[in-house]
């Protein structure tokens, strides 16, 4: 199993106050009583989707190679594309009412319905009046009994740790959920104290996720990288991603040509006045 690194020299602290998310933390799996247990978003959720009165039928959901079990209205899902057209009959087993999703996550499938439900999921995005800006709710003191949260995730298909949120984006992609994808970038940005090699195993996987025409989240691990570039300059795992190469390290080479293109034009300017 993946074993996330502690080294000083690899490790990636953002330039705006935030918390930490070094501290050990409980996962998702293990609040679960049994990976074969019923999670029933309907429980948790506060008030039902506009446009939704919550009697439409329950489908099942089979989610990831363990096939954990999850349930949510039909009407609920149908808010996405890709679960409407399966809602239609392309897939749904008309008797049992079930769709397996075994190339999915379930701590991210269980963001994704949270959102679906309550448009927002944990930890949700407070806005501070007093200084004018948007942060995380404190899961340390503002938990309501659901415990911390980890901001990473273990990937099986990958086998890495990557940032949540970034899967919760390509996710939100697969499924035509296109706030859920502008909620998970925000989020993202709020997030400190991440490690180098989880940053750029997470920046490959949205590079692969994503289509050329989607730039948002590919544009935030450049401007990321290129911020904190001393970081990742030291970082060992960077010189290996560069070694394996893809498009992200053209784009990078890119965009830190931008800077030094705009003073070259400016000399040029000045030379010839």
């Amino acid at each position: 199993m993946f074993a996330r690194r502690t080294h000083q020299s690899d490790s990636f602290l953002k330039h705006r106050a935030g918390k930490s998310t070094s501290k050990t933390k409980r996962s998702f799996r293990e609040q679960a009583a049994t990976s074969r247990r019923v999670e029933r978003a309907t429980a948790s959720a506060t008030s039902p989707p506009v446009g939704s009165t919550l009697t439409s039928p329950i489908i099942t959901l089979c989610v990831g190679p363990e096939q954990r079990l999850f349930a949510a209205h039909e009407d609920v899902l149908a808010n996405s594309p890709f679960f409407s057209a399966i809602i239609r009959g392309r897939f749904l087993e008309s008797t049992s009412k079930r769709v397996n999703l075994p190339e999915e996550i379930p701590e991210v499938f269980s963001s994704v319905l949270e959102y679906l439900y309550k448009g927002d999921y944990y930890p949700r995005l407070l806005h501070n009046k007093r200084r004018n800006t948007w942060e995380l709710e404190d899961t340390e003191t503002n938990n309501s009994g659901r415990g911390a949260v980890e901001s990473t995730v273990y990937h099986p298909g990958t086998q890495q740790i990557l940032l949540k949120d970034t899967l919760l984006y390509c996710t939100a992609e697969r499924y035509g959920l296109e706030e859920l994808k502008r909620l998970a970038l925000r989020k993202q940005g709020l997030q400190s104290g991440i490690q180098c090699s989880t940053i750029l195993a997470s920046s490959r996987y949205a590079y692969e996720n994503t289509p050329d025409s989607d730039s948002k989240l590919r544009a935030h691990y450049l401007a990321l990288i290129i911020r904190s570039r001393n970081t990742f300059k030291r970082s060992g795992t960077m010189q290996m991603e560069m070694e394996r190469g893809g498009k992200m390290f053209f784009d990078l080479y890119v965009a830190m040509q931008v800077p030094v293109l705009a003073v070259h034009m400016i000399w040029l300017t000045l030379a010839a006045s």
